[in-house]
């Protein structure tokens, strides 16, 4: 079943990370958006049966409730929505009350994805997020009791300043609140971010007002120590990884984002969002102006549409096969693309295995802990 994608690109404040495809709250834009993104839908709609609505941004829990109500109807009358359809949106802690929750919940959002990042107020700081740990916690009790029972946390990992105790702390804090999901990300700096403008100043301007120390970046070491320690406290407290960056507990998996690691079909809707479909890829727009003037007038949303070759489509399958922990089914990958994996690509892979960084049992292979460490080296063989 097709997975739905829609693009919410506005924000409260602008995290000092962030390359997304966003940019601060305005509200009558927010307006004629949520009217563009309604036609958009309905416009490209073929009635095919789709299973999971995922609201990313930006900042989508900025929307009203009612709004977020019109566009899940708009999919639902565009696509066909089934019974147990998942909907996800993506929500800042500082934008989540009890009441808006609550709301929520009642315009059809069955599960929150908290962008938490860290418990620590430094680190907090330093991102640019602009709510405390305890704002977090909170918000997490608020949807619990606005009755959602599949919450779902983002933490990141490898932060300038970072240590190893304090990632301990912000795991371990998570822990206690008890969501049913935690994707664990590492902090990847783009060039013109500010936190990477800052850590440069910070290691170069003594009288710049920050303190070196909290802007150094972690070895490559440390961050790997992180990882796995915190796995490994999440596997104590019963959580299964089920993909490098991510870990449930048992059946709350993320069905829309399995879509795209299981090379599933998926339509995104927004500016910047982006589609793979019975194998054609395109993107729309990125500038939201342009793509509500787009929606507007009438003119396609589309670019650099294109058809993916038999090739590309193999490789994809393995390089986003492998980040799931149950790896790739030899048998199913050849029912579905006509290739024995292990024929075409052993050669290549075999070395892995005598490292320990893949394993191959009962007609199945993939990466082991270990092997997530260096999964950019493993899966360069695919690109």
């Amino acid at each position: 079943m097709l997975g739905l994608y829609l693009h919410i690109p506005f924000c409260q404040a602008i995290c000092s990370y962030c390359n997304f495809n966003r940019g601060l709250f305005d509200g009558p834009l927010k307006g004629r958006y949520v009217e563009a993104l309604i036609r958009e839908i309905r416009e490209a709609g073929d009635g095919r049966p789709a299973d999971t609505i995922f609201f990313g941004g930006g900042t989508p829990s900025l929307l009203e409730p009612v709004e977020v109500a019109t566009l899940i109807r708009a999919c639902d009358e565009a696509y066909r929505l089934g019974d147990s359809v998942e909907i996800t949106l993506e929500t800042n802690p500082e934008s989540a009350s009890l009441e808006k929750l609550t709301a929520f919940r009642e315009a059809g959002i069955n599960r929150l994805s908290f962008g938490v990042q860290s418990f620590e107020p430094g680190e907090l700081a330093r991102l640019g997020r602009i709510h405390s740990a305890e704002r977090a916690e909170q918000a997490i009790r608020d949807a619990r009791r606005a009755g959602f029972d599949n919450v779902s946390l983002d933490l990141m990992l490898w932060l300038p300043g970072q240590s190893l105790e304090s990632w301990q702390r912000t795991v371990n804090r998570a822990v206690a609140v008890a969501p049913d999901h935690l994707s664990l990300y590492l902090l990847e700096l783009y060039p013109n971010a500010p936190l990477k403008e800052a850590m440069a100043r910070a290691a170069a301007i003594p009288a710049s007002g920050l303190a070196a120390a909290d802007y150094a970046q972690v070895s490559d070491d440390l961050a790997a120590d992180m990882y796995l320690a915190g796995l490994a406290a999440l596997d104590a407290a019963g959580f299964h990884q089920y993909e490098i960056s991510n870990v449930s507990r048992p059946g709350r998996e993320s069905r829309h984002n399995l879509k795209y690691w299981q090379s599933g079909n998926w339509r995104g809707f927004g500016c910047g969002a982006h589609s793979t479909d019975r194998g054609r890829r395109w993107h729309t727009v990125s500038g939201t102006t342009d793509y509500v003037d787009r929606v507007g007038a009438g003119v396609s949303v589309q670019v650099d549409v294109r058809t993916l070759t038999d090739t590309e489509r193999v490789q994809e399958a393995l390089f986003t096969g492998l980040r799931l922990s149950a790896g790739v089914d030899e048998g199913n990958f050849l029912s579905r693309f006509g290739v024995e994996p292990w024929s075409r690509y052993g050669g290549a892979l075999a070395p892995h295995l005598a490292t320990g960084h893949l394993w191959r049992a009962g007609g199945a292979f993939g990466l082991t802990r270990e092997g997530m460490l260096v999964a950019n080296e493993i899966l360069a063989i695919f690109v």
